[in-house]
């Protein structure tokens, strides 16, 4: 009932009714444009490609789900992604960067345009690595191509991931949700239904408990996943009481809230980007004339097999160490520690400053544990899955990747919670 009341809620208001349109209306335009293929493209070879590499099969899925029929935006928002964990992690090495980064709005912008900037070399070099690979799969999905055709192609799909990074700043502009997120949302939701359907194909009654037991391991990855990204551990804080003039300010009790996994799905993205950078790279040298080059690509992409263990354990470690490294980016316990103590407050039986400081970064590092191995597991899910169901012929057909299950959830509950501020904001003017 409190769902069809938000419904009817969101419905009554027209402004947070046009915007939501707006927003859907933008994706529409995205799930459109990952449907109309570049030209001299076998869709056929290509599909069965993509079904035979399971590192593509991740890649296309932060591309938004235009990568797996080569679409006008085939990158999708992924080298824009790229961009923007580059500036934040220059940002921790270049004190010019670390200066803009505390300028408020203002810098942010600036570090805004960098992103953008740095987002078009990202994606020549990822649009021409792509059509070297797909040209090397000796599958005939790629037409011979002439030096023009070359740049022709590699324009289009740069101008397709700044037509996608402009609707992305469009959609976060209206406050229902993140830009970026909300695309590669749509793209994994689109891919659903023709999962479903493969699974429906080829279902028997002997693969019921299967299914079932799939079923049941779903909806606890989704409570998990969920108590992770709202779980948070609440320091307290108080406020003394300050006289200024002839009023009292301060004298409260309040709390500071540390999320669990204070780093989002920017670890496993991190890792997914290392851990595939290997794998490309070697797909470029399968065909060289070196044995010795050849050698080594075949040996990488072995050892790196999506089903293999090797792969499983060091997509753990990268997600896990990951968590840990970009949390130290964006949490920063003594900045925290310098701001309470200007404003007067403390936690309780901690002296400010520096203790403080030191507090909240011991707390964060114990929380951080849960959240490091949560993602991680997570991360790996889909190695588990496929092998508990080795036997099954369906469950590794609609298995739902540990990075999609995130994101997905991640999304719905960040757009909930903006549309829940939008509503709350609307309803502080009415009074």
């Amino acid at each position: 009932m409190k769902f069809i009341e938000k419904i009817h809620q969101i419905w009554k208001d027209h402004d947070l009714r046009r915007s939501i349109l707006f927003v859907l209306g933008l994706l529409v335009i995205f799930r459109v444009a990952a449907h109309i293929p570049m030209p001299g493209i076998d869709s056929a070879a290509l599909k069965q490609f993509f079904d035979s590499n399971a590192i593509l099969g991740l890649l296309n899925i932060f591309s938004g789900g235009g990568m797996s029929n080569f679409s006008l935006v085939a990158l999708g928002i992924s080298p824009y992604i790229t961009a923007s964990i580059i500036v934040q992690l220059l940002t921790m090495i270049v004190p010019s960067l670390e200066e803009m980064s505390k300028e408020g709005e203002r810098g942010q912008k600036k570090l805004n345009q960098y992103m953008r900037l740095l987002t078009v070399p990202l994606a020549i070099i990822q649009g021409y690595s792509m059509i070297k690979i797909l040209q090397q799969s000796q599958r005939g999905i790629v037409a011979a191509m002439t030096t023009g055709d070359y740049i022709t192609t590699i324009l289009v799909l740069t101008a397709g991931t700044m037509f996608l990074m402009w609707l992305g700043e469009l959609i976060s502009e209206k406050k229902v949700g993140n830009g970026v997120s909300l695309i590669i949302f749509a793209g994994i939701v689109s891919g659903i239904p023709g999962a479903l359907s493969q699974g429906y194909n080829l279902f028997s009654t002997g693969e019921l408990p299967a299914i079932l037991s799939f079923l049941v391991i779903i909806v606890l990855t989704i409570g998990g996943v969920v108590v992770i990204t709202e779980g948070q551990r609440n320091i307290p804080v108080s406020y003394a009481k300050r006289v200024r003039g002839n009023k009292m300010y301060g004298g409260y009790d309040t709390h500071l809230p540390l999320k669990v996994n204070q780093a989002g799905m920017i670890p496993i993205i991190f890792a997914i980007s290392i851990i595939m950078f290997p794998t490309l790279i070697s797909q470029l040298f399968l065909k060289s004339n070196s044995t010795v080059l050849k050698n080594i690509a075949e040996f990488v992409i072995n050892f790196l097999k999506t089903d293999g263990v090797p792969y499983g354990i060091l997509y753990f470690l990268l997600v896990f160490a990951f968590t840990y490294f970009y949390t130290a980016v964006v949490f920063h316990p003594h900045q925290i520690a310098e701001n309470l103590q200007k404003q007067g407050g403390f936690v309780p039986g901690i002296r400010p400053g520096h203790q403080t400081s030191e507090y909240l970064g011991f707390v964060s590092s114990r929380i951080m544990l849960a959240g490091a191995f949560s993602l991680g597991l997570i991360a790996v899910l889909p190695l588990i899955i496929s092998f508990v169901f080795n036997d099954s012929q369906i469950i590794p057909n609609v298995a739902i990747s540990g990075a999609s299950l995130l994101i997905v959830v991640s999304v719905v509950l960040e757009t909930s919670r903006q549309i829940d501020s939008q509503l709350v904001m609307r309803d502080y003017e009415g009074l």
